[in-house]
């Protein structure tokens, strides 16, 4: 499926605001990670990067535009 034409196109990816499930601290990710993320308090995976986008293992808490 073809895009419209915008003058501007908006990003399909964005940065997220990740909340890890284990221990409740916040960290921000990028949808489209390259790498594994993990959370800096236990250790836990918050994203794992599928070639494409992420996939968010933890609980996305906002969008950051």
């Amino acid at each position: 499926m073809k895009r419209a034409r915008e003058p501007i196109p908006k990003s399909r990816s964005s940065f997220m605001l990740v909340k890890c499930p284990d221990c409740s601290e916040e960290r921000i990710v990028f949808s489209c990670a390259t790498k594994d993320v993990g959370c800096r308090g236990c250790g836990r995976t918050l994203a794992e990067s599928r070639g494409g986008r992420a996939i968010m293992l933890g609980q996305v808490v906002k969008r950051l535009d």
